[in-house]
């Protein structure tokens, strides 16, 4: 296991090798893997649907009604952005994923304006 040091130089040098994400984005989807994994009983393989479902979790728990802005300050706008966070990860051998997972697990799986906003009022208000 690595410690917390070189993690973050390790997310630093993916986020600054693809250009694309904040390196805050890469920590916050491996947070939501690990709230993912503890709702397990046992740690195992995590389908991309569920990561996304934890990642949204997490997102509203965390920042509220400021969500959808924190993700898209990290430039992270759609739910594919975070496939593409998991597979950078994955090529950098901080995550693993079997034959059968695929970028396109993560295309268009919510739309963050209606889970982060138009829906988080809603549940506020029912």
């Amino acid at each position: 296991m690595e410690d917390m040091a070189e993690l973050l130089a390790n997310i630093e040098t993916i986020a600054s090798r693809s250009g694309d994400y904040s390196p805050q984005a890469y920590l916050f989807v491996l947070e939501a893997l690990e709230m993912v994994l503890a709702r397990l009983e046992e740690r195992r393989h995590v389908s991309g649907a569920a990561l996304l479902e934890g990642i949204k979790d997490l997102a509203k728990d965390r920042y509220g009604p400021m969500a959808k802005d924190v993700l898209n300050s990290w430039e992270v706008h759609t739910t594919l952005d975070f496939g593409r966070i998991v597979f950078h990860l994955v090529e950098a051998g901080l995550l693993s994923k079997t034959p059968e997972d695929s970028l396109s697990d993560f295309i268009d799986k919510y739309d963050f304006t209606q889970e982060f906003e138009v829906d988080y009022f809603d549940q506020r208000t029912s």
